[in-house]
């Protein structure tokens, strides 16, 4: 099992920046891909990106592309996701999630951490 728990949110203006942290814990080798995933109010969850645990490489959905960036801190078992250029549309809970054992399917998530970007 995996256990993941999110922090950084808060609450920033538009145009400025955040940085939220995903630190793993437990069975942290079996990871294949960790993923950031957002849900505004009174909408579905949507997939951010994700970072390759072992090789490092990453992939961003088109909304955030060029304004967050997913790097991994080796030495912590830590995922950040640096997010600048906030926009209102950005406002949401922000999840971490790993799928495991080059499954697809994310499985272990964390609780969540709040982002308000006001304009």
């Amino acid at each position: 099992q995996v256990h993941l728990v999110e922090s950084g949110g808060g609450l920033v203006q538009a145009g400025g920046s955040l940085r939220l942290s995903c630190a793993a814990s437990g069975r942290t080798f079996g990871i294949y891909h960790l993923g950031w995933f957002r849900q505004a109010p009174g909408k579905e969850r949507e997939f951010v990106g994700h970072i390759r645990w072992s090789v490092g490489s990453t992939y961003y959905a088109d909304s955030v592309k060029g304004r967050f960036t997913i790097s991994r801190d080796n030495a912590e078992n830590t995922v950040n996701l640096q997010m600048n250029s906030l926009k209102p549309e950005d406002t949401a809970v922000y999840y971490c999630a790993t799928t495991v054992d080059g499954s697809a399917k994310y499985v272990y998530w964390g609780q969540g951490t709040q982002v308000t970007v006001s304009s």
